[in-house]
Parts: structure tokens; C-alpha cells; sequence
């Protein structure tokens, strides 16, 4: 039987610095419990521009179709900044998630008790947080046309436009609704449907799909906006949030920031299952390229550690070997181990990234 294959595009910025890391956990599964992949590597973003003259060529983009999943680690950078809109970094990750139609965006958003004091809210509002996030991916305000900058009298405008249709909610609510039976059977679904037409039909669609095939399952409403002071307030009060593509984005970020770190949320992008069953799927950390810490050995490899956990989980059915590398980390951060973005006035022991990785290695060799 072929093992499972997954290509690595580590990006730019800390990218490459963070999937190092994950590298050396996916040959430590191969060498301490017989769990081998078929890897194979390829250049996404700005240093596919670099050797190529465009941010995802069409022989990546066909390998990443292929392929039982796709790890990706960063792009973007401000070396790119004034490339046209079109070869920028981020339409290799855009082109990724549209052309393999990875329509739902799960962001889980867990604070380990280990940092617990570390967030910006008190201890008793985050303590035991473990919420997912299922953002719509691949239409709404980022894809819908018309878009541009056009002129208009003696000034420009810019136009982007929101869009969706039934389908594409409804897909992406089952998608909510089927994680949630696997959790507590609550789900949240957050729009504008007092001031967006397409807010009223999101809501009129998800209820329609509970309704059908889902009335296990606890389901309200809340607008986006009320939805992100709540989650401010009380996050504990969700399970599992589902909303669009733009308030997804922003939803998420700020529940990354309830955990204390960017550098610990890590997501998967999963889509229509393939011949073989599993869905298409693409893992990537949340946080950015970070361009200001690259190169330095500053950048926290939890969230691109924990997405390959994803990936073993949702991609693999290796459930027992995701839940060994979560506990590994969590492990590791109950002993103080700690990258600059996790280093907080309680004090802690300072490592690189490499260092980081090191340790999750060492936490593992201890769950044999």
C-alpha cells in the first residue's frame, strides 16, 4: 500500500524556518512509529516569483491536485510590496485555495492552560477555551466580481463585491454542522443580515440546512459584529462559529489573539473529497511570514507543528498520532518552554525555533 503523500510549500519569511521543524516530527513518525509519507517539496509566494516570474506555477499547482494533502508555511514579504496586484505572493495561496476549491476554513482557537496568564483577557475568560472557526474560503468579498480601481468623474473608486450563493453556503454550513456533531453540538452562525442581502440569505440558508438534516445539532445566529464583542466577552459561550469569507478572516485573527499568540493557531482548508475518499486539503499556520523576525531563530513553530496534527487528523484518519503531537506540545509548554512571542512577565525558558522543535521531539520520544 503507497503511503500517504504531502507536498511542503514552506513560502517565504519564517516559513521555511517553521516547516523545518515539522519536517523533523514527520521523519521522527517515520523512524519511531512506522508512520512514513511520500514527501516532496515545491516553492510557493514570493520565492516562486523570484525563480519563476509568478508566486505558484501551473506544474506546483497540478502536484498540489494530486497529492493526499499540501502543507504550506508563509508568503508575502515587503520585497513584494510594489509587484502588480496580479504576481503578488498571495495570489499563489488565493490560486491554491480556489483552484483545489477548499471551500471551508477550519481556525480552532485552544488556550492551553500553560498560557492562560499569557493572554490579554483574564485567566478565568480563556482558561480551557477550545473553539473552531469554519470561515467560507473560496467566494464572498475576496472573489466576487466586479472588483478594481476605476475612475469615476475626476476621482477613483474601488469596487469589490460580496457574493454568494446557495450552494456555496450550504456546503460550507454542513461542513460546520458535521464538525460540530464530532464536538458539542453547538454552532454559531455570524453575519450582517440587518444591513447585507447576502447576510439574510447566509442566514436563511444555514437554517434551512439545520432544518433538513441537522436539528441534532444546537444552532443560533448573531450578527459579525456581535459576534466579535461576545467572543471578547465570554468566548467560552461557542463551539463552533461558521461565517463568510471576509468576517471569517477577522473573526479568527481575533480569536487567535484570546490563545495569546498568533504563533500557536494553526488551520486546514479542506474541500471536496477525492477518488480516494479523502477531502482535498491544505494546512497552514495562521500567522504571517513575519519578515521582521526571519532568519533570527524568533519564530514559534507550534502553529505549523499543530497543522501538520490537523493533517494527520482530518487528511490521514490518524487521529491517535494527531492527539500524541498536541499533547507533546502541550507538554512542552506546561515546562516553561517558551519562543519570544510566548515569553511573558511569568517568566519562562527562552529557545529558537529550532530549540522549540527539539523539544517537542524530546516530549514525544516520552509519550513511547
Amino acid at each position: 500500500m503507497a503511503n500517504p503523500s504531502l507536498l511542503i510549500l514552506a513560502g517565504d519569511g519564517i516559513g521555511p524556518e517553521v516547516m523545518a521543524e515539522v519536517k523533523k516530527i514527520i521523519g521522527w513518525m517515520g523512524a519511531k512509529r512506522g508512520v512514513r509519507f511520500d514527501v516532496s517539496e515545491d516553492l510557493v509566494g514570493g520565492c516562486a516569483y523570484d525563480a519563476y516570474g509568478t508566486p505558484l506555477t501551473d506544474a506546483t499547482m497540478a502536484r498540489a491536485q494530486e497529492v493526499d494533502a499540501v502543507l504550506l508555511g508563509a508568503v508575502g514579504g515587503p520585497k513584494y510590496d510594489k509587484l502588480d496586484f496580479s504576481v503578488k505572493p498571495e495570489r499563489g495561496l488565493l490560486r491554491l485555495r480556489k483552484e483545489m476549491d477548499l471551500f471551508s476554513n477550519l481556525r480552532p482557537a485552544q488556550c492551553f492552560d500553560a498560557l492562560a496568564d499569557f493572554s490579554s483577557l483574564k485567566r478565568e475568560v480563556v482558561a480551557g477555551l477550545d473553539i473552531v472557526i469554519v470561515r467560507e474560503l473560496t467566494s464572498g468579498v475576496y472573489f466576487g466580481e466586479p472588483r478594481g480601481i476605476f475612475k469615476e468623474g475626476n476621482e477613483r473608486v474601488g469596487i469589490n463585491t460580496q457574493r454568494y450563493t446557495e450552494s456555496e453556503i450550504a456546503r460550507v454550513a454542513r461542513s460546520a454542522f458535521e464538525l460540530a456533531r464530532k464536538r458539542n453540538n453547538k454552532v454559531c452562525s455570524m453575519e450582517k443580515a440587518n444591513v447585507m442581502e447576502s447576510g439574510i440569505l447566509w442566514r436563511e440558508v444555514v437554517q434551512e440546512v439545520h432544518d433538513r438534516d441537522y436539528r441534532d445539532v444546537q444552532l443560533t445566529h448573531m450578527y459579525a459584529d456581535a459576534g466579535a464583542m461576545q467572543l471578547c466577552r465570554w468566548p467560552k459561550q461557542f463551539d463552533v462559529i461558521v461565517t463568510d469569507n471576509l468576517f471569517g478572516d477577522l473573526l479568527s485573527d481575533m480569536a487567535a489573539m484570546l490563545t495569546g499568540s498568533l504563533g500557536m493557531l494553526p488551520s486546514a482548508s479542506l474541500g471536496l473529497p477525492m477518488a480516494n475518499g479523502r477531502p482535498k486539503a491544505l494546512y497552514e499556520p495562521v500567522h504571517g511570514s513575519a519578515p521582521d523576525i526571519a532568519g533570527q531563530g524568533k519564530a514559534n513553530p507550534i502553529a505549523c507543528i499543530l497543522s501538520f496534527a490537523m493533517a494527520l487528523r482530518y487528511s490521514f484518519d490518524m487521529g491517535e498520532e494527531a492527539t500524541r503531537v498536541e499533547k507533546a506540545v502541550e507538554t512542552v509548554l506546561a515546562d516553561g518552554v517558551r519562543t519570544a512571542d510566548l515569553m511573558g512577565p511569568e517568566g519562562g525558558t527562552p529557545v529558537s525555533t529550532s530549540q522549540m522543535g527539539d523539544a517537542v521531539l524530546a516530549a514525544l520520544d516520552a509519550s513511547l
